[in-house]
């Protein structure tokens, strides 16, 4: 049986090759997805304040009943009502993590309602989030919405 043996430096050197070239291959790819540079305190300024306002039509649902969420953006900061729309996204408390359950749009000093329903029983807590846009900070509900589902 004929077995040729790479020397050891041969393989120290070969290693030392391929890491540098994972290395320089995974540079630009870890600088892309870098946090972004902070936004300079003059555009953080502009943003106009809103606050967000929701409640539940209900405290207590049956499994899969539909409960209406409504709710209102105020601009504070003289927001007008011709703006754009602005995003509403309804999170559900999951272990300590904030998820995205549903999401409506709506215009600043003015009111939103969303339908909901859950499939299980449980007892759900709930906020509404406004994102933060180029024109408004974000926000979220003071309260927190508890429903009882079962």
């Amino acid at each position: 049986m004929n077995q040729t043996l790479i020397p050891p430096v041969r393989r120290a050197f070969a290693a030392l090759a391929i890491s540098c070239a994972l290395v320089a291959g995974l540079a630009p790819a870890a600088s892309a997805t870098a946090a972004p540079a902070p936004a300079p305190a003059s555009a953080e300024a502009g943003k106009k304040k809103v606050k967000l306002d929701a409640s539940l039509s209900k405290k207590q649902a049956k499994v899969n009943e539909k409960v209406t969420l409504k709710g209102t953006l105020q601009a504070q900061e003289g927001g007008d009502a011709a703006d754009s729309l602005e995003a509403i996204i309804v999170q559900q408390l999951q272990g300590s993590v904030w998820v995205n359950i549903a999401d409506t749009t709506c215009r600043p000093n003015s009111t939103f309602s969303l339908k909901l329903s859950f499939s299980f029983s449980a007892v759900v807590t709930l906020r509404a989030y406004h994102p933060e846009t180029t024109l408004y900070a974000s926000a979220y509900t003071s309260s927190n919405l508890t429903l009882r589902v079962g």
